[in-house]
């Protein structure tokens, strides 16, 4: 029983549906012109089924009109067909382009990511090597030369001339306080 099911739901998409009917107009401007054709240049005496047909020549006349219609209605199923077929390649380049640039994107944060850890990281590394150049010879010990080769370890509340005191943390080297 499930496979019936699923055979109807496969018969029910409408995708399909659409295929069948873009195929009708074709088919029936085919199948009308065969007509009008036939109509038109054979006669009772080439096949006994035109007698059946009390006036060929009307018949003939309504099987054109009815291609032309048809004709027309092909023409809309293709500049359809055309139209639907343009637009989902523009929307698949236009996702195309979206990726791209969403991995641009991606790439130039991860970049700056990384360029922004290796500053971190060589900042810090400076600071280590003074904090240790300063525990193993501390008569270096003059804090204005050496808080310049130090950047990470500057005060960053500075002194406000205006106020003539610190803003916020005593001490000029932050966390180094403690060893002077």
């Amino acid at each position: 029983m499930p496979n019936v099911k699923v055979a109807r739901m496969k018969l029910l998409r409408p995708q399909l549906w659409l295929n069948f009917l873009s195929l009708l107009p074709g088919t029936a401007l085919t199948v009308l012109t065969i007509s009008v054709a036939f109509l038109r240049f054979y006669d009772e005496q080439d096949f006994s089924l035109l007698g059946y047909v009390s006036n060929p020549r009307a018949w003939s006349n309504r099987f054109t009109l009815a291609a032309l219609l048809v004709a027309v209605v092909n023409f809309g199923v293709e500049w359809n067909r055309r139209n639907r077929e343009t637009d989902r390649l523009a929307q698949t380049e236009q996702r195309r382009a979206e990726e791209e640039q969403r991995r641009a994107e991606e790439g130039q944060r991860r970049a700056e990511e990384r360029e922004r850890a290796t500053r971190r990281a060589r900042i810090e590394a400076r600071c280590r090597a003074a904090e240790i150049r300063f525990q193993l010879d501390p008569s270096l010990a003059k804090p204005r030369s050496n808080r310049s080769s130090m950047p990470c370890c500057r005060n960053p509340f500075p002194i406000r001339p205006e106020f003539g005191q610190s803003s916020g943390v005593r001490g000029h080297l932050g966390r180094f306080t403690r060893i002077w």
